[in-house]
């Protein structure tokens, strides 16, 4: 599949527009092991089709996040374990959601304009943390339960694709 994502017209909210987001970004990666393509095109299609201000991964390399795949503005290219949100969930091996990043502590802002954020780690087979999806918002809380589970659901999806 190439070109652009089609929607109805008529959805307006996240859990309707997952749904038809779902079997789109399928045939975007199906078949594709490489890592960078898949996260790419994974980057490209959930901005394409949410809008957010910020969409990307920071891979492990050695003993740090490190830039990998995004859209959006310029961003950090590296990031410590335990720093900032994307550290933090890369340490506690679990996914955060955070409504207003200016409350969180060692918040790193790459972007003033980032509100709020999700981020997701991607394991390996052994349960080890190699990726981490990080999205950024304008918005104040604007994550939901289901959003987290809906991104997660992506997550898992490309770990057993290219990681397993």
């Amino acid at each position: 599949m190439s070109g652009t994502l089609l929607f109805s017209s008529d959805i307006t909210d996240r859990n309707s527009r997952f749904l038809e987001f779902i079997p789109q970004w399928r045939s975007i990666i199906h078949g594709e092991k490489d890592e960078i393509a898949c996260l790419a095109n994974t980057c490209s299609a959930i901005m394409e089709a949410f809008s957010f201000h910020w969409v990307g991964f920071y891979r492990v390399i050695i003993h740090e996040l490190v830039l990998g795949p995004f859209q959006g503005p310029v961003a950090c290219t590296r990031i410590a374990k335990g720093k900032g949100v994307c550290g933090t969930s890369w340490m506690a091996n679990e996914s955060i959601v955070v409504a207003d990043v200016d409350k969180f502590p060692d918040h790193i802002a790459c972007s003033a304009l980032s509100k709020s954020e999700l981020v997701i780690p991607l394991r390996d087979k052994n349960g080890n943390v190699i990726a981490i999806l990080d999205i950024d918002s304008v918005k104040y809380n604007d994550f939901s339960i289901e959003d987290l589970a809906s991104f997660e659901f992506i997550c898992r999806e490309l770990e057993k694709q290219i990681y397993h």
